[in-house]
């Protein structure tokens, strides 16, 4: 698609449902992209039980980096395809950071 057609499709997007809601829970722009990030072939309750304990500890790109792999796993684990979810996340947060 092209920058055009791009923008012409989030206009039609914000003109359909111009104040979209979701079940996921989450507290700040990087809670939300981690728990969409999560959400694939998941449901928003078992992304919201595993981020729960999740974003207590981190919260932060540089937090869930620190967490390291195995760390992440432990959190997300309840969660379908958490070895690819983790790596995957971790390399977001690398990127944002």
């Amino acid at each position: 698609m092209n920058a055009t057609a791009i923008e012409h499709f989030f206009a039609t997007l914000a003109a359909a449902n111009p104040q979209p809601q979701t079940e996921l829970k989450y507290s700040s722009v990087f809670e939300l992209l981690t728990a969409v990030l999560l959400s694939a072939q998941a449901t928003d309750v078992s992304v919201n039980k595993a981020t729960q304990s999740l974003f207590l500890v981190a919260n932060t790109p540089q937090k869930m980096l620190a967490l390291g792999l195995e760390g992440l796993e432990g959190y997300i684990k309840t969660i379908g395809l958490y070895h690819s979810k983790a790596k995957h996340l971790l390399q977001t947060c690398q990127m944002l950071v």
